[in-house]
C-alpha cells in the first residue's frame, strides 16, 4: 500500500524546520525521498502516515513487568493510566529525565512476568510533532522507531549493525538483545561489538553508501546498502508503534485505522494480487451461477404460466384476454354453474347446507337473510356450544364467517391464484 514515512528531526518544530519524508508506492520500494519542511509534503492521498522517531531520542529499558499487569482487561484505555503508572515506578531509577516529563512504549506482544522492552522519549517533543503532522494535514497513524532491539522469534539471533554518517565522521549503530546503541567508528568500538559474547556474530550488516568500504574491510561479502531512506522506509514496516498511552488515538480510530490498513494492503499490496485474482474470480463464477439459475427458474415459472393460459384458453374458449387465469378460470366456472343451474359454492342452498353441516347441534335460526352471496343468519346464541367453533370450521371449507352479536354472517372466500 501507498505510505508516507516522515522522519520527525531531533529539534522541536517549526514552520521551517525540515523532515525527510520518503514516499513508497507498496511500502517496500522507495519511489521517492525529499527532505523539506512539513508545509511542501506531496499530497499523499490515501498513503498511511508513518512518523519515524530517530534513534537519538529513543531509550531502550528491558524490565519484566508484574504478573498482572498486562491483563487483556487492564491494558486498555480505561486502565493505561495504571499501566504508565507502574512503568514510571519501574523506570525511575533508570532515566535521567522525570518520569513523567516521558512517553512510554511497549514492544509488540509484550506479556508480564517475562522480559519486555520498553521504548522512552520526550514526551513534550513527541506531543509537538504529533500536532504539527495533523496542522499539516498529514496525521501520523503509526509511530515507528528509526531502529530497535530485536523482539519474537528472531530476537536470539546476532546483533544488527549499521554504519552510518560519512568516511570522515563514520558511526556503527548496534541492535541487539542489549539495546540499540550508536558508537563512533574505530578499532575500539568494534572490539565492543565483538566482545558482545552472548549475541555472536553480527546476523545483518547494513551500510549507507559513504561508509560502505569501511564496513568492507571489517566484513568482508556480508556488508549490504542501505540508503538513509531505505532505513526509515524499513522502520515504518516493523511491527513496533510507538502510539500508545496518551499518543494513542480512540479505540474506534484505532479500530478504522486498522480496518482501512488493512483494506488498502489487500487492495493495493503486490503480494496479494494473486488472492485478489482468485476473489474476483470466484465472484465472477457466482454471479454467472446465480444468472444461470434465475433464467431457469424465470423460463419454468413462464412454461407453468403458459401452461395454466393454455387450459383456461382450452377450456373457456371464449376468454380472449389471459390476465388472471386461476381467478377467470373460478369465474367462468362460476358463470358456467349458473348457466346450467347447478348450485355454487356462493349460492343460498350451498352455504346453509355447510352451515348445517358444521353446525347440526344448533338451535334453528330466527331469521335468514340472503343478499349479493352474503348469508346472515340471525339468533344464534354465541354462548352457545359449538358457536364459537363454527367461523374456524366454515373457513377450513372456503367460506368467511364472523359473529356480529347474535347473527351469523358467511361469505364465499374470494379465489386467488
Amino acid at each position: 500500500m501507498r505510505t508516507l514515512t516522515v522522519t520527525l528531526s531531533p529539534s522541536l518544530p517549526t514552520p521551517a524546520t525540515p523532515v525527510v519524508a520518503v514516499l513508497s508506492s507498496d511500502g517496500v520500494s522507495v519511489n521517492r525521498h525529499i527532505e523539506v519542511p512539513l508545509p511542501l509534503l506531496p499530497d499523499t492521498g490515501e498513503a498511511e502516515v508513518v512518523a519515524v522517531v530517530p534513534w537519538s531520542k529513543l531509550s531502550w529499558h528491558a524490565l519484566e513487568l508484574p504478573r498482572g499487569t498486562l491483563d487483556k482487561k487492564m491494558f486498555q484505555e480505561g486502565n493505561s493510566a495504571r499501566l504508565r503508572t507502574v512503568l514510571e515506578g519501574l523506570l525511575e531509577d533508570r532515566v535521567l529525565d522525570e518520569p513523567a516529563q516521558l512517553h512510554f512504549a511497549l514492544a509488540p506482544g509484550a506479556r508480564s512476568g517475562e522480559p519486555v522492552w520498553v521504548a522512552a522519549c520526550d514526551r513534550a517533543w513527541l506531543q509537538a510533532w504529533l500536532g504539527t503532522l495533523e496542522q499539516a494535514g498529514r496525521p501520523a497513524q503509526r509511530i515507528a522507531p528509526e531502529v530497535a532491539p530485536p523482539v519474537g522469534p528472531g530476537a536470539g539471533a546476532g546483533p544488527t549493525l549499521h554504519f552510518l554518517g560519512t568516511t570522515a565522521q563514520a558511526q556503527i549503530m548496534v541492535s541487539g538483545a542489549h539495546g540499540v546503541c550508536v558508537l563512533p567508528y574505530g578499532p575500539e568500538s568494534l572490539a565492543l561489538v565483538a566482545a558482545t559474547g552472548s549475541e555472536g556474530a553480527p546476523s545483518q550488516i547494513w551500510a549507507e553508501p559513504a561508509v560502505a568500504e569501511l564496513a568492507e574491510q571489517h566484513f568482508e561479502g556480508r556488508v549490504s546498502l542501505q540508503t538513509a531512506p531505505q532505513r526509515y522506509l524499513a522502520s515504518a514496516q516493523s511491527e513496533w508503534d510507538l502510539a500508545q498511552f496518551d499518543c494513542a488515538a480512540s479505540r474506534g480510530a484505532r479500530q478504522r485505522k486498522r480496518f482501512s490498513t488493512a483494506a488498502a494492503t489487500l487492495m493495493q499490496a503486490p503480494r496479494w494480487r494473486a488472492a485478489r485474482w482468485a476473489t474476483a474470480a470466484l465472484v465472477a463464477v457466482n454471479l454467472l451461477g446465480i444468472a444461470g439459475w434465475n433464467w431457469k427458474e424465470q423460463s419454468t415459472l413462464a412454461d407453468k404460466r403458459a401452461a395454466i393460459r393454455a387450459v383456461l384458453t382450452g377450456t373457456f374458449p371464449d376468454v380472449k384476454v389471459v390476465v388472471d387465469a386461476p381467478l377467470q378460470m373460478a369465474r367462468a366456472v362460476s358463470d358456467l354453474q349458473r348457466q346450467t343451474g347447478t348450485a355454487t359454492g356462493a349460492d343460498l342452498e350451498t352455504m346453509l347446507l355447510q352451515f348445517y353441516t358444521m353446525a347440526p347441534a344448533l338451535p334453528a335460526p330466527a331469521a335468514i337473510e340472503f343478499a349479493a352471496g352474503e348469508l346472515r343468519i340471525k339468533g344464534i346464541d354465541p354462548n352457545a356450544k359449538g358457536a364459537a367453533r363454527v367461523a374456524s370450521k366454515l373457513a377450513g371449507m372456503g367460506y368467511q364467517a364472523r359473529l356480529e352479536g347474535d347473527t351469523l354472517v358467511v361469505q364465499q372466500q374470494e379465489r386467488r391464484p
